[in-house]
């Protein structure tokens, strides 16, 4: 892995050379230096702007494929690709250069993809390289995200998933088998570092107007499949909410799994009437066929395993979260429903630019 053109201006891409000096003069740091991967997800973009206001932060350093459009003048960027054999060691000299304390890693998929293989090497093989290289430099928090989909959608499941349930996830489903693989790897690193504060964020659902993902255009759609005869409860967090619970567990030292999810459940058909949306129901069989078609000609936004979702609970108990973490959402899911539907509105009218 190259590493970028440097320039003198605060904010700027670093070579590691320049890291490695200014780190020696940063060796005794009078506030805190926290490394994030995946600047470029939705929830990379906008920490930006909330770590560059928090109290005590010093330094932000980003890892990505490509430098986030907006910097703050205590940010710098390094081309990062977690997908390269080696790429540990090189992530452990940053960490070193740069005095880093905190690591936060959001390098993960925001919806599923049809390249698998490419998937499972981002999210299990990196998360491998990240943690690597955060065993090599001494750490002290190191937070990670996560899905609620890990708990898996069943008809034993209760009515609220807490955290000590087992993770099943969705068979046949790689994107969830590879956050669960994810959350294995980081619970044996915390088992194995004490001294570092281990914190995982399973987050509900993201909604609101501005996050994209498999479930933005699900809800997007004009006519939304549905199953025939089911019409489980839900639940999302809103992309506000998401934040601050991610601002929330980099700034206290809680080590553990969270859920993190909005207060308040609703059943899909009013999802979908509060979207402005149509459902239509289909036999169970019937939809997964006709969804494994779509998914296989690039239309659907998710594979079959997914359809289990429309048919069986998966809502998360945030109790834990509200207690220890202090998380207390400021967005209820119909909130979350309801400005998803109103910035989709605007966006039809052509009143709003189109989220990419």
């Amino acid at each position: 892995m190259s590493a970028a053109k440097t320039e003198e201006r605060p904010g700027s891409e670093q070579s590691l050379a320049e890291a490695k000096h200014a780190g020696m003069a940063r060796s005794k740091p009078r506030g805190r230096c926290i490394a994030v991967t995946g600047a470029n997800t939705f929830l990379g973009r906008n920490l930006i702007g909330l770590l560059g206001e928090a109290e005590g932060v010093t330094r932000i350093v980003f890892l990505d494929l490509k430098q986030p459009q907006t910097l703050g003048p205590k940010t710098s960027f390094y081309e990062v690709d977690l997908t390269q054999s080696g790429v540990d060691s090189r992530l452990a000299e940053i960490l070193q250069a740069e005095t880093v304390d905190t690591f936060v890693h959001l390098a993960f998929l925001e919806s599923p993809t049809q390249a698998t293989a490419w998937g499972h090497e981002l999210e299990s093989v990196g998360t491998m390289h990240v943690l690597r290289a955060c065993h090599k430099h001494k750490l002290d928090r190191l937070v990670v995200t996560s899905s609620a989909l890990v708990y898996g959608a069943a008809a034993d499941n209760p009515n609220f998933l807490r955290e000590d349930r087992p993770t099943r996830g969705l068979q046949g489903a790689h994107f969830v088998a590879d956050k669960i693989d994810v959350e294995e790897q980081v619970a044996k690193f915390a088992e194995q570092h004490p001294q570092s504060s281990v914190t995982v964020l399973r987050m509900a659902g993201l909604l609101g107007p501005t996050a994209r993902n498999y479930l933005s255009r699900w809800l997007s759609r004009r006519i939304v499949p549905t199953v025939l005869g089911y019409d489980p409860l839900v639940q999302f967090v809103h992309e506000v909410d998401a934040l601050a619970a991610l601002k929330l567990a980099v700034e206290r030292r809680e080590s553990g799994v969270f859920n993190i999810a909005s207060e308040g459940v609703l059943p899909i058909s009013t999802v979908i009437k509060l979207a402005g949306r149509l459902a239509i129901p289909l036999p169970y069989g019937v939809l997964r066929r006709v969804s494994g078609l779509m998914w296989v000609a690039q239309l659907s936004e998710a594979p079959p395993p997914f359809m289990a979702l429309l048919r069986h609970l998966c809502v998360a108990d945030g109790t834990k979260a509200r207690t220890v973490l202090g998380f207390r959402p400021a967005f209820s899911t119909r909130d979350a429903v309801l400005d998803f539907q109103g910035a989709l509105q605007l966006r039809e009218a052509k009143l709003l630019s189109a989220v990419t």
